[in-house]
């Protein structure tokens, strides 16, 4: 995803309830994700659906990996080489 650019990308929300469609247009335009504001403070991000989905998958991957580092902190990992035996084993069954 494309970084915010603070001169197009941050609106104040008055100003997108005012043109809803031309905002959702230049999100998916641009795949960048607009801040919207209320009194001068962010309230809201909107992205493109395809880029939240994006962001979900790598956030899905990265707990994965977070926990797999706590089982490994807390003594309750596998050795690589252990781990790739019992693949290989299974899938030679």
């Amino acid at each position: 995803m494309s970084r915010v650019r603070a001169d197009e990308d941050i609106r104040p929300l008055s100003e997108f309830r005012a043109g809803v469609a031309t905002f959702v247009k230049q999100i998916h335009e641009t795949r960048r994700p607009m801040v919207l504001t209320q009194r001068g403070r962010g309230v809201a991000v909107l992205v493109d659906v395809h880029e939240y989905e994006r962001m979900q998958e790598r956030l899905e991957v990265l707990e994965e990996v977070y926990k797999a580092e706590e089982q490994i902190a807390s003594g309750d990992g596998v050795a690589h080489e252990d781990a790739k035996d019992q693949i290989l084993s299974k899938l030679a069954q």
